[in-house]
């Protein structure tokens, strides 16, 4: 009588490449939203040290100087010929004084020679999460926040 030989059958096979499958599907997904995140978390920064940039120009030069979003386009603008894009996905929502729009699309944020601001919020969001980029109107005080599905 011959025993079984060593080894596995096409069917055990078979099974562990759809299980691999399975899970490299899995990762793939994880990894898009992670990429997303990463993106948001990026831009965040950006418009951050941008409005940081706009404060310390408006305390130096002792002019007041505007940081200007326009959410539609998904761009901004600062001082000196500073300008950028955010990112096409997820949800951008500015929220700021409202006598300081230069044009109907856009929202701005002003920053005195004394430090003081308008005060305005940058929100970037997608997928439950996101970021804030908070602007104090009394001292001008840039702040990034995550927020996340229950806010």
């Amino acid at each position: 009588m011959r025993g079984r030989s060593a080894g596995f059958t096409l069917l055990e096979m078979l099974v562990v490449l759809a299980i691999i499958a399975a899970a490299s599907l899995l990762a793939m997904a994880a990894f898009g939203d992670g990429l997303r995140g990463a993106r948001l978390h990026s831009a965040a920064k950006e418009v951050a040290a941008q409005l940081r940039f706009t404060r310390a120009l408006a305390i130096a030069s002792g002019v007041p100087q505007e940081f200007v979003i326009d959410p539609a386009a998904r761009a901004w603008r600062a001082p000196k010929g500073r300008h950028g894009r955010l990112p096409d996905t997820g949800e951008l929502v500015f929220t700021g004084a409202r006598d300081l729009r230069p044009a109907s699309a856009e929202g701005a944020v002003r920053f005195f020679p004394d430090g003081a601001a308008t005060g305005g919020r940058v929100r970037m969001a997608a997928n439950g999460g996101g970021w804030d980029v908070d602007v104090a109107w009394l001292t001008g005080e840039v702040r990034l926040r995550r927020i996340g599905a229950t806010q």
